[in-house]
């Protein structure tokens, strides 16, 4: 074939230029449409879902580390626990020496019993008293009765007036002795009066010798105030101790919440209380966490760093800046799926709702452990149980019978101070 014929034939192959227009046109036009489809598509997810969300991936699990510190000098003779392991509230972690601590308890408490003993004595000592009075008063009556009887017959002469005189001087001695038995009955009715043996002010402060000294005592076993994990043990056997000295720590994971750092710009609409939605790097995006804020920090995180940044030189740099967001999680999650403190986190907050506050309307949170209310009951019961084994079934003193012999020993002196 010639050069002609081929020209010809591949001229009349090749498409006219208004069918690759037509086909250009078309595809730009798709490519248009596609596009304002993306365009519409984004824009109703933005006003519809996306705007109403605030997320970020400067989020890490936190939780309480409670210390373990002993609150008495001691050498350390057993640790029961270990890194990584679990323990149960109230679980003895530390053991101390106790030897000291005993000597100092007995000695308390045999000071207790003696005292008890000598408060016992005190309103043994008021029978005595009474019974000294009786006697008094016994001997002034029949010395007032002698001198009546002489004073009747000392005008007839058949008395001296030396013997009336003896016989008033007896009256005055029989009564000196009865206010004298009645003050040192005054004197031991004000160490027992509106008291009893256990209420007694010294033996009340012997049994407060006694609760510190047996609180000294139990507290050579350290427990676990919370259940968690055991972390950061540092203590070692043999070791010697003092009060504030870390040992170890426990970590209670059912209680860990996230703590998550979003820049200024997203906290306008952010509130207490918005739901929240988390993924955390060890489990990936297949388990979704599900919380709500709680509160926010009262600084951002440069402002509570350790060497804060000092813009007010004018040496400084424009950074965006993040707030601390505190994010509650589901307990039962938790349990399913537990965390550990320092695990990085995905968070998306739903700030749709914008009901809740920011400030002020934080719930608060308490932490609180009943491990050690047990020392000062066992004291108590240690306490009562001296007092029971040395006070016996003495009297006690009433202080309305007190009132009353007292008035009636008052009525009788002023009746024999009339006769002389």
């Amino acid at each position: 074939m010639s050069d002609l014929q081929q020209n010809a034939a591949a001229a009349a192959a090749a498409p006219a230029p208004k069918q690759r227009n037509g086909k250009r046109r078309v595809l730009m036009t798709l490519i248009v449409l596609v596009v304002i489809i993306a365009a519409v598509a984004y824009g109703l997810y933005y006003f519809l879902v996306a705007r109403f969300h605030e997320s970020t991936d400067d989020a890490y699990v936190n939780g309480n580390v409670v210390q373990i510190t002993p609150q008495v000098v001691g050498t350390v003779i057993s640790v029961n626990a270990d890194d990584t392991q679990t323990v149960k509230v109230g679980d003895p972690l530390v053991a101390l020496d106790p030897a000291d601590s005993k000597v100092a308890l007995d000695q308390a408490e045999a000071n207790l019993a003696q005292t008890v003993r000598q408060v016992r004595t005190f309103f043994v000592n008021n029978n005595q008293y009474e019974a000294q009075i009786a006697l008094r008063r016994s001997d002034l009556s029949r010395a007032q009765d002698d001198l009546r009887r002489r004073m009747t017959v000392a005008q007839t002469g058949a008395v001296s007036l030396e013997e009336i005189s003896h016989a008033r001087d007896a009256v005055r001695g029989a009564q000196a002795a009865l206010d004298s038995a009645q003050q040192e009955l005054a004197s031991n009715r004000s160490l027992t009066s509106n008291t009893t043996i256990a209420d007694h002010p010294n033996v009340l402060a012997a049994a407060a010798k006694v609760r510190d000294a047996y609180i000294n005592y139990a507290r050579n076993t350290l427990p676990a105030p919370v259940t968690g994990y055991v972390a950061k043990r540092s203590v070692q056997v043999g070791q010697r101790v003092a009060p504030g000295n870390p040992l170890m720590a426990i970590v209670p994971l059912n209680g860990v919440w996230v703590d998550a750092n979003f820049k200024e710009v997203q906290l306008k609409h952010m509130r207490i209380g918005q739901p929240v939605d988390l993924t955390a790097d060890l489990y990936g995006s297949s388990v979704v966490y599900h919380g709500k804020v709680v509160g926010f920090s009262a600084g951002t995180g440069s402002a509570f760093s350790l060497l804060p940044a000092q813009n007010a030189t004018g040496n400084w740099i424009k950074v965006v800046q993040r707030l601390p967001v505190r994010i509650a999680l589901d307990p039962k999650e938790l349990e399913q799926h537990p965390l550990r403190i320092g695990l990085s986190m995905d968070v998306d907050v739903t700030i749709k709702d914008e009901q809740g506050g920011q400030l002020g309307q934080a719930p608060n949170t308490v932490y609180q452990t009943n491990v050690f209310d047990k020392y000062g009951d066992q004291a108590d019961q240690e306490i009562a149980r001296i007092i029971q084994q040395n006070a016996g079934n003495g009297p006690q003193a009433s202080s309305g019978a007190s009132s009353s012999r007292g008035n009636g020993a008052a009525a009788k002196s002023a009746s024999a101070a009339k006769l002389m």
